[in-house]
């Protein structure tokens, strides 16, 4: 594709930016906002990947995923202003699902350890553990915030910390794993993934596609159990004080 046939592509922007102007609603500076940055960002990406894919080495594949993570964690640490601690917590978490997938892919030999496969498939998990990190935290603080009777009930009738906080916290990993689950029920019957839509295109056998992409559900199921749970259980207990007491700005 030619950088002229890729601007005609610019037609999915003006929409929305129509719309907007017509119907008042305010999102065009942030839709140019929007665009602009993901087109520099993109090729930006583009030319330090073509770099690192040529190089191979494992310093530059680090200095990648330490980017996307510290990238990922600033990002998502917005929703969780009032945990105390959220930026490690965030971090901690990332780099867990990381290790872990990782650990699964190169170790059990599924992938080869190359820049060309490590670093497209940690953007995804962690992309994907960002998100999550986001609707649990969004979450959590809301049914924290709406419970807040029940808790001091709990707490005033003798109940720990993790007692009082355990229907909050549960509800909250779940709500924030059930996209992940039902968004693959529903997949390759509504919807033809990015990672897999791509290799298509790309000219790629559409059965090892097929099988890439399965490689990705399946560790995107562990990513959002891992996110959710990890970030759940080391926010928690910053949400109470010395005197088992929950704090007041939550």
């Amino acid at each position: 594709m030619s950088y002229t046939t890729l601007s005609l592509t610019l037609i999915f922007v003006l929409i929305p930016l129509v719309l907007s102007k017509s119907l008042k609603l305010d999102l065009e500076k942030d839709t140019i906002i929007a665009t602009v940055r993901s087109i520099i960002q993109l090729l930006i990406v583009g030319y330090i990947l073509k770099f690192v894919f040529e190089t191979e080495s494992i310093i530059y594949i680090l200095l990648m995923i330490t980017l996307m993570i510290v990238a990922a964690t600033l990002n998502a640490r917005k929703k969780g202003k009032a945990i105390k601690g959220i930026t490690w917590k965030i971090a901690l978490t990332l780099i867990v699902v990381e290790v872990v997938t990782q650990g699964i892919l190169i170790g059990l030999h599924i992938i080869p350890a190359t820049a060309q496969y490590i670093i497209p498939i940690s953007g995804m998990l962690i992309g994907n553990s960002m998100v999550l990190s986001i609707l649990f935290l969004n979450r959590f603080t809301a049914e924290v915030e709406s419970s807040r009777d029940q808790i001091e009930l709990v707490l005033s009738l003798g109940g720990t910390p993790k007692q009082a906080i355990h229907t909050q916290l549960t509800n909250a990993i779940k709500a924030s794993m059930i996209p992940t689950i039902e968004s693959q029920k529903t997949i390759g019957l509504v919807q033809l993934p990015g990672m897999m839509s791509g290799q298509i295109i790309g000219g790629a056998d559409p059965v090892q596609a097929v099988q890439f992409q399965i490689l990705i559900i399946f560790g995107l199921l562990t990513t959002a159990a891992l996110s959710s749970i990890i970030v759940g259980f080391l926010s928690y207990p910053t949400l109470f004080n010395e005197r088992m007491q929950i704090i007041k700005n939550v």
